[in-house]
C-alpha cells in the first residue's frame, strides 16, 4: 500500500455491525472467483441506514449504482467498527470497494484481526472523535508513515495511533505473506 493516501472520506458513527458493511443477502458470492469477488465490492455499505450514512440530501451511495468501486478513499467512524457476526468478508468488502483505510475510535475485535490477517485494510484508531469534525465528501490526505490525517477541506490535522505489534503484519500484506517472510510456511 502506498504511504499517502488521498481523496474522499466517507463518515459513520458509532456501531456499525458487519451485517451493514455487507448484508447477508451477498454472502452467496464465492471470494475465491474473481469474477464473484468484485459484488462484494459493489455491495460494500449497501446496508447502512441511509439516514446514518453521513450522505448530504442528493449524496451517493458509498459505491455509486452500477459500479464496483468507491470514489471514497478512507472510512471515518465512530466507535466499536465492525461489531457484529465475525464474517470476514465485510473487510474485504470495503477493500474491494477500493477503500483501505479505516479510521475509527475502536473496532470489534474480530473484525480488526480479519482487516489485518487478511491483509484486506489498514484499521487506524483514533483518540479523536473526527466523526463530529469531518463530514462524508471532505477531502482528507492520510500520511501513514507519520500516522497524521489531515483534513484538508477543515484545514486540521489528527494524530492517529500506532498499529503496534501488527504493522509488521499489515506492512506484508497480511498474516500469510508475514509468516512466509519470517520462514514460519514454505
Amino acid at each position: 500500500m502506498e504511504q499517502t493516501v488521498h481523496g474522499k472520506a466517507f463518515v459513520l458513527g458509532d456501531n456499525t455491525d458487519t451485517d451493514q458493511i455487507i448484508p447477508a443477502e451477498y454472502l452467496s458470492y464465492n471470494p475465491a472467483d474473481p469474477d464473484d469477488r468484485k459484488y462484494f465490492g459493489k455491495y460494500a455499505l449497501t446496508g447502512v441506514p441511509t439516514e446514518i450514512s453521513g450522505l448530504p440530501n442528493g449524496g451517493t451511495a458509498f459505491v455509486e449504482e452500477g459500479q464496483f468501486k468507491s470514489m471514497f478513499a478512507v472510512i471515518i467512524a465512530g466507535k466499536n467498527f465492525g461489531c457484529g457476526s465475525s464474517r470476514e468478508h465485510a473487510p474485504l468488502a470495503i477493500s474491494e470497494a477500493n477503500c483501505h483505510v479505516v479510521i475509527a475510535e475502536s473496532y470489534a475485535r474480530i473484525f480488526y484481526r480479519n482487516s489485518i490477517n487478511g491483509g484486506y485494510l489498514v484499521p487506524l484508531e483514533t483518540d479523536q472523535r473526527l466523526i463530529d469534525r469531518i463530514a462524508t465528501g471532505d477531502e482528507v490526505e492520510l500520511d501513514l508513515q507519520a500516522l497524521e490525517l489531515v483534513h484538508l477541506s477543515g484545514q486540521q490535522t489528527y494524530k492517529l495511533q500506532p498499529l503496534g505489534d501488527t504493522a509488521d503484519i499489515v506492512r506484508a500484506g497480511g498474516v500469510f505473506p508475514y509468516a512466509k517472510s519470517k520462514g514460519m510456511l514454505s
